[in-house]
């Protein structure tokens, strides 16, 4: 996962340098200016962080039922925070104008966010595959080391939202 986390990350930074070099950059609109801080969906994904965590251990200490719930909540908050992503761009797209067509601005800015994006829907879904498992009984203390490979994963996605957050919406405004 370190692995994983490692090359991932050397990404992200590709596409951050990529959007703060091009922001600003684009003949005509719309621009920067257009976007509004999603905060509430904001706080949903780094909630997540802390139930996840909460989640970890109570597997640990064997509590699979409140495992369950915490590693729940985590899949909603992180779909919460992924349907304030959808509810942006349609936003963008309908009463903005904004696509990733558009101009610099916008094919900077559906990259990065977009590959944020996927890796949350990458996250859902494994987290959706513990909690099948979880649901039909097949979660068990002795599996609380691979649980908690997934949840530095999530972990990962994050802290590279602090990032993508604050390059996008403070310091590329």
């Amino acid at each position: 996962m370190f692995c994983l986390i490692g090359a991932e990350s050397a990404i992200f930074v590709i596409f951050v340098v990529a959007y703060l070099f091009y922001v600003g950059k684009s003949p005509s609109g719309p621009t920067p200016a257009i976007l509004h801080a999603p905060i509430f969906f904001s706080i949903c994904l780094l909630s997540s962080s802390w139930t996840i965590h909460r989640a970890v251990l109570a597997l640990k200490r064997g509590e699979v039922g409140s495992f369950a719930g915490f590693w729940l909540a985590t899949l909603v908050l992180g779909a919460l925070f992924l349907a304030g992503t959808g509810l942006e761009w349609r936003h963008l797209i309908v009463d903005e104008g904004l696509t990733i067509r558009t101009n610099l601005f916008g094919t900077t800015y559906y990259s990065l966010v977009g590959l944020h994006a996927f890796h949350v829907t990458a996250g859902l879904l494994a987290l959706a595959t513990v909690s099948l498992f979880a649901f039909f009984g097949h979660v068990k203390k002795e599996h609380a080391a691979s649980v908690d490979v997934v949840s530095l994963y999530w972990h990962f996605v994050d802290v590279v939202w602090v990032a993508v957050f604050l390059v996008v919406y403070v310091v590329g405004r």
